[in-house]
């Protein structure tokens, strides 16, 4: 009897708990803290993190740097709350640590003290040499006339002169500048003399806009400069994925390329620690940007090169050097969660060194430990401590446990779903906290952006499964033809260039039919919602969906192929993933034909929320304007969200909660 108390004690007690927790709401997701990872210190004992957090009414958002003791997690912070501290590195001496501040250098003691300026000059991103003598940075450089320039007499015209393609990229116009790759003296926390530009060509280092300095190394000895570039421009740059490695020499000046024979991106480059080899990312297929990466080794001695990852199927990503340059470190999706994995030199033997339900995310070597962040789609980001011989990981920070600790958490469950061709599939299913299997939940079918991103345990600040769980839906997210981490490796990935329409959207249909048999899915109410990719997905089921569902949302998707080739910027993806070439040198190819949402707009039946940026040059405004139009002259109920100010992603505060609350009011008014 008394056990039995007990027992019903203990299970109010849990439900009591469960129920003074909150449920994850937009404005509650804005009050977390963005951790990311910066740097880790010479001795290898401390590392630097950044915690990112928004002001909602300002609409802006401040970056302190904290440094943390790897061993006891003692923690203290390096830069004030009020400005935004980034790309923060140890000085060689491990007594100071630089950062950038309003695009300046600064550099402050590791013991605490005030902030002191290095550069009077504005800079990207920077290294400090190996043994302490000279910084190298990224700076913009103007190179191009302008029109006002042209034309002294007009200096307030506003016009463009365009002479080739990759005049605007993602959410940026080309603006006469390029950045490039400089040295400069340094001593005592000055720079001393003039910088020396490696480059001082028409031609960007790192990649924009994406690209950061992990795309730029030092070698051992600081005697050489290894950078990343793709040394075309206009309409040439836009259709290649084709960056190099090159080499600069401090003594002779002189630049050599790495990697002239390989066609694809050739990313990441990092130094042994002895100096005698160079280890990179490298995609084999010139203009696919999707294609598996490649670990690939470099001695700089002998000139021989060989892959590290030859015969595995999956990527490899963001390489670091073990201490005794014996083995490298890297990051991948394996089983739809990124980890960290370990390939040896002499064998060319691949470990996974890292299990669980979780992805990490950036990577750092501290003598015998790494240093890592980890997320799940029910944890944001923290900060943690791996044991590489074990695999157990260790939190050394706990920046979002308010409010993260008064969230009641989403329950992640697993179905392997058989396609329509016979395949395997992973689906992710996100169960509402408090799940009671014996009710009827409205579900969303996630469809996944990329189109060949994977879809792991992600953390998102806006497309966010815990929060859509929360608010009491069944979440769908299906890991379809296109996505990295399964058992068929790359293959897996591959099937869905120029099969857009195809055995994907099959994919999508397969899940969204395995869900609806599940007993706690209300059928009558599911909706579909996705992103760029996604997006297109979305306006596809709309035209092809035969009544499954009753709701769609899509944010800057592909609505009309052809019209989306003629106005994007990177043409090297429309290339390879849409008809093999231009839809005027293949005009029968399904790409242009039966794969475009636009075809099947008299199918549409179910209301539609099109939501599209101004800014977006990836997937243009007009894509979205004509889905919206096409709904409204149709009659079908929908409405048109757009940011001018905004991209492919939404980046500031009001306008993503606004984003966020336009999202859940449509899904609740047609799905509740």
């Amino acid at each position: 009897m008394l056990r039995h108390f007990l027992f019903v004690m203990l299970v109010f007690a849990a439900a009591d708990a469960t129920a003074q927790k909150q449920l994850l709401t937009p404005e509650l997701l804005w009050q977390v803290g963005r951790v990311s990872l910066d740097c880790v210190s010479p001795d290898a004992a401390s590392a630097v993190y950044g915690v990112q957090r928004f002001d909602v009414a300002k609409n802006n958002s401040t970056r302190t740097l904290y440094l943390v003791h790897l061993q006891t997690g003692q923690t203290r912070p390096l830069t004030d709350t009020e400005t935004t501290a980034s790309d923060a590195a140890f000085h060689p001496s491990g007594k100071r640590v630089g950062f950038i501040r309003d695009g300046k250098l600064f550099e402050v003691p590791v013991e605490g003290g005030q902030a002191s300026q290095v550069t009077g000059f504005e800079i990207n991103g920077f290294h400090y040499s190996p043994d302490g003598q000279y910084i190298l940075f990224t700076q913009d450089v103007k190179m191009d006339q302008t029109p006002a320039e042209k034309y002294p007499d007009l200096p307030k015209t506003s016009g463009r002169i365009i002479d080739g393609l990759f005049y605007r990229h993602w959410k940026s116009w080309h603006d006469y500048k390029y950045s490039n790759v400089f040295y400069v003296r340094y001593q005592d926390g000055k720079t001393a003399g003039e910088p020396v530009n490696i480059m001082n060509e028409r031609f960007d280092s790192p990649l924009r806009p994406l690209g950061g300095m992990e795309q730029i190394a030092w070698s051992p000895d600081s005697r050489s400069i290894v950078y990343t570039c793709r040394k075309l421009n206009g309409t040439a740059e836009a259709q290649s994925t084709n960056s190099d490695l090159y080499r600069f020499d401090l003594a002779t000046g002189k630049t050599e390329n790495l990697t002239p024979d390989l066609p694809g991106y050739d990313l990441e480059p990092v130094f042994s620690p002895d100096g005698q080899y160079l280890a990179w990312t490298s995609l084999e297929q010139a203009g696919n940007e999707a294609d598996r990466t490649r670990l690939m080794l470099l001695d700089l001695r002998t000139r021989q090169r060989r892959e590290l990852t030859e015969g595995w199927i999956y990527e490899a990503n963001h390489p670091q050097w073990a201490p005794d340059g014996k083995s490298l470190f890297f990051l991948s999706s394996s089983d739809y969660t990124y980890q960290v994995h370990r390939v040896n030199l002499a064998d060319r033997k691949i470990s996974r060194v890292t299990e669980g339900l979780h992805d990490y995310n950036a990577l750092k070597v501290a003598g015998n430990r790494l240093v890592t962040t980890r997320v799940s789609m029910t944890a944001p980001a923290e900060v943690y401590v791996v044991d590489p011989a074990s695999g157990t990981a260790r939190a050394i920070s706990s920046v979002t446990a308010d409010p993260w600790n008064k969230i009641a958490l989403a329950r992640i469950e697993r179905r392997t779903v058989k396609t329509t061709d016979g395949k395997d599939m992973n689906v992710w299913l996100v169960l509402p906290p408090d799940f009671d299997a014996q009710k009827k939940y409205p579900a969303l079918l996630y469809c996944q952006g990329g189109p060949q991103n994977a879809l792991s345990q992600f953390f998102s600040y806006r497309w966010n499964l815990q929060l859509m769980a929360s608010q009491g839906y069944v979440v769908v997210a299906p890991c379809r033809r296109g996505m990295p981490g399964g058992p068929y490796g790359q293959a897996w990935n591959a099937a869905i260039s120029g099969d857009w329409g195809g055995q994907a959207m099959q994919d999508l249909l397969s899940a969204a039919d395995a869900a609806a048999k599940e007993p706690f899915v209300d059928a009558a109410k599911m909706g579909a919602v996705g992103a760029s990719f996604g997006g297109y997905s979305v306006y596809w089921l709309a035209g092809n969906h035969n009544k499954r569902f009753k709701a769609f949302i899509a944010h800057c998707g592909m609505f009309n192929t052809t019209s989306w080739y003629g106005t994007t910027e990177e043409m090297w993806f429309a290339n390879q993933d849409l008809g093999g070439g231009p839809y005027w040198s293949n005009p029968n190819d399904p790409s242009w034909g039966k794969f475009s949402p636009h075809l099947y707009v008299q199918n549409w039946d179910t209301p539609i929320l099109v939501m599209h940026n101004e800014l977006d040059f990836r997937v243009p405004f007009s894509e979205g304007m004509q889905a919206f139009q096409a709904a409204q002259l149709r009659g079908i109920p929908s409405r048109m969200v757009c940011f001018p100010d905004e991209g492919h992603w939404m980046s500031k505060a009001q306008n993503s909660l606004m984003w966020q609350r336009e999202f859940f009011g449509w899904l609740d008014t047609y799905l509740k």
